[in-house]
């Protein structure tokens, strides 16, 4: 593991207020991680990368709008240093290839989305 001397700021982007609730509470457990901002659509998202910067973006893949790959797209499209790993209850095999096209660095399953993962996909990213 990394060791972080700034906490990473995270975004994260759910259109069920539950499931942010539990993402939430996953990052503030893990060490070197911070919430930033939260947001409920891909536009939302897309936004809010542009008006607070976060290092990481916490992206589901179903939401209303524009979904979680074309908004993982739009925010990596533009060379900027935020990362953004999608979170979705859908299977690896179907979505984790599209959602490494758009631009993510990993593809974590809610089911499995703890702070374990979430700090092993960002050290993986950042070699």
């Amino acid at each position: 593991m990394h060791t972080r001397t700034t906490p990473v700021r995270v975004l994260i982007v759910d259109d069920q207020e539950t499931f942010r609730s539990v993402a939430r509470l996953v990052v503030e457990l893990s060490e070197g991680f911070e919430v930033l901002a939260e947001a409920a659509t891909g536009e939302e998202a897309v936004e809010v990368v542009g008006t607070t910067a976060p290092d990481l973006v916490l992206m589901d893949i179903n939401m209303p709008g524009i979904d979680g790959i074309e908004a993982t797209r739009r925010i990596t499209a533009d060379g900027s240093q935020v990362r953004v790993i999608v979170l979705s209850t859908y299977e690896a095999g179907e979505y984790e290839p599209r959602a490494l096209e758009a631009g993510a660095i990993a593809f974590i399953s809610k089911e499995a989305f703890d702070p374990d993962a979430l700090a092993a996909a960002w050290d993986a990213a950042a070699g």
